[in-house]
């Protein structure tokens, strides 16, 4: 076999032989072994002063003159020596030639001759038999990386080789052992796994477990992690009931990545719920959270959108700090968008945010989205928002169903880069036996002494025209007396008695024109007033009060309907 034209491809032979200046490849004629030396000149001699010039053959400056050539190398005894493992093959079939003793040390000695399938079965576990036919085929080296096999992993490079007397060359397989830097990166893999799997278990942990479900909505919601390449995010979405058949929906981005970023969307959320319980406008929720994020990290800031549904309004009222809008599919396929107010993200400070509003009549459906949805590199994310209304005007069926379409029509799969939280809406259109169970009735109270008989049997005549049962309906009157009374006593026209019926409960309101929130106190034995709230929150399953747009206050209780 000729050595040295493939012993030329082994590390360093090139370098070594560049600093001699000759090809380890060449002839001895091209290398000018036996040339016979020009004539330096007509003496002899060289000018005084002048270097003479090199002749062929002659070693450069500061190398010893007698180089020894590559032939004068034992290259048995060299790839013998080598810490690496190697294999020489020949022929089609990669017939064994030779392993040095590193070979042998790490898997045994293996007989010239054989085949490689049957001598070097460690070589087949490698999946090295594919590759070297390529190598045969290409005459091109061949390298793998990490290959795993029973005694450890390997990288592994093979090159082509001429094999005098042989017809179809032969193969260089040089395996290097690299079974501690595999075992270093595997261990460190499993490390990020671990805490991903952390990131990811307390991202899921801080989402709502069960999503609240209104009388009047209906609702879903879904968040998918990022890929395995992908750090967790901070996505987040939360519903809220607020009584009285108000609903507050929520969904919000930290930026940034990790645990922190989602031990900061947990801080928000717990936040955002005991915000909402103070029945504040969405603006006024914002301005708060924003306050929140700067104390809770200066460096970390969040998108959000707040939103409340009102199902005597029949609209959302929304506010956006820095959010994507939200997007409204109408029963006809008509898909709008929610425009501006849009304020900064929360964590900037120093912007008052103002709320705006988007009808949601029967029939339709709201998207709230985090950017993970609509977002894709190098691509304009307002062409992503364009997408998602094209999906969204085609995506039929109950709020899980439209959540997986839109998914799947914007490519999320489990390797996407990014975050991605979806909480869809929707607002039914209730037709037959299901429409009898919802009913509203109102009535505008003057005030004066005749306000309170003539709320009362109003609240009879309607209590009794829904079928209640006589408790439920004697309960109801009670509790209309005493918000009319309360209303009377504290509050200003115009005055208003609002009753409303769900599948689930029944719902008594009382507004009026003064912002004073009524509050429950222990009345003295002595006192003549102040026991109307202590009996509604006695009687009623829940009370509530909070103040309404234009000035004024409402004030509400709710009792729950058997089974």
């Amino acid at each position: 076999m000729n050595f040295t034209r493939w012993s030329a491809r082994l590390p360093g032979t090139q370098r070594r032989a560049a600093a001699r200046g000759t090809d380890p490849g060449a002839s001895p004629a091209q290398r000018g072994d036996g040339a016979v030396p020009a004539a330096r000149g007509e003496s002899g001699k060289d000018e005084p002063g002048q270097q003479p010039d090199p002749l062929p053959g002659d070693a450069p400056a500061g190398v010893p003159g007698d180089v020894p050539a590559l032939e004068d190398f034992s290259v048995r005894e060299i790839l013998g020596r080598l810490p690496g493992l190697v294999a020489l093959t020949y022929g089609s079939e990669h017939r064994i030639a030779y392993v040095n003793d590193a070979y042998a040390l790490a898997f045994g000695h293996r007989p010239p001759g054989a085949t490689l399938a049957a001598g070097c079965p460690e070589l087949t576990e490698l999946g090295l038999l594919p590759l070297m036919d390529q190598v045969l085929r290409s005459g091109k080296p061949r390298t793998v990386k990490s290959r795993r096999t029973h005694g450890g992993s390997y990288t592994v490079t093979c090159l082509p080789v001429d094999t005098p007397g042989h017809e179809g060359g032969g193969v260089l397989v040089h395996a290097a052992d690299v079974t501690d830097h595999a075992d270093a990166a595997e261990r460190l893999r499993a490390s990020e796994r671990r805490h991903r799997e952390t990131a990811v278990t307390l991202q899921r942990s801080l989402l709502p477990q069960e999503l609240e479900q209104p009388d009047d909505l209906r609702v879903a919601a879904t968040y998918q992690p990022g890929g395995t390449d992908a750090a967790v995010g901070g996505d987040w979405y939360d519903v809220i009931t607020l009584g009285a058949g108000r609903t507050a929906l929520v969904i919000g981005d930290v930026m940034g990545r990790g645990v922190r970023a989602a031990a900061v969307m947990g801080q928000l959320r717990t936040a955002v719920r005991a915000y909402a319980r103070l029945d504040l406008p969405p603006h006024e929720v914002l301005q708060l959270l924003d306050g929140l994020a700067a104390e809770i990290d200066a460096s970390q800031i969040a998108t959000c959108v707040y939103a409340i549904h009102d199902p005597n309004e029949g609209r959302l009222v929304y506010a956006s700090a820095g959010h994507l809008p939200i997007l409204v599919r109408d029963e006809d396929g008509t898909v709008r968008r929610a425009e501006e107010p849009t304020g900064p993200p929360l964590g900037t400070g120093g912007w008052l945010h103002t709320s705006g509003t988007i009808a949601l009549p029967p029939g339709s459906t709201a998207v709230l989205y985090t950017d993970g949805l609509v977002e894709r590199r190098r691509e304009d994310i307002d062409e992503g928002v364009a997408a998602l209304e094209r999906a969204l005007s085609g995506a039929t069926g109950s709020p899980q169903v439209v959540c997986d379409r839109l998914l799947r029509s914007l490519g999320v799969t489990a390797e996407h880069d990014d975050d991605v939280a979806v909480l869809v809406l929707q607002h039914p259109t209730r037709t037959g036996p299901d429409a009898e169970l919802f009913h509203n009735a109102a009535l505008d109270l003057l005030g004066g002494v005749e306000a309170a008989p003539r709320a009362r049997a109003f609240a009879s005549g309607v209590l009794s025209s829904w079928r209640f049962p006589v408790e439920l309906r004697d309960l109801g009157v009670l509790a209309t007396s005493e918000l009319v009374a309360n209303s009377l006593q504290h509050g200003t026209p115009p005055m208003r008695l609002r009753l409303r019926r769900t599948d689930r409960r029944l719902i008594i309101e009382v507004t009026d024109g003064d912002d004073h929130l009524p509050r429950r106190r222990r009345a003295e034995t002595e006192d003549e007033a102040g026991r109307g709230i202590s009996i509604i929150a006695t009687i009623a399953s829940s009370w509530g009060s909070r103040r309404t747009p234009g000035g004024g206050k409402a004030v509400w209780c709710e009792f729950a309907l058997p089974g």
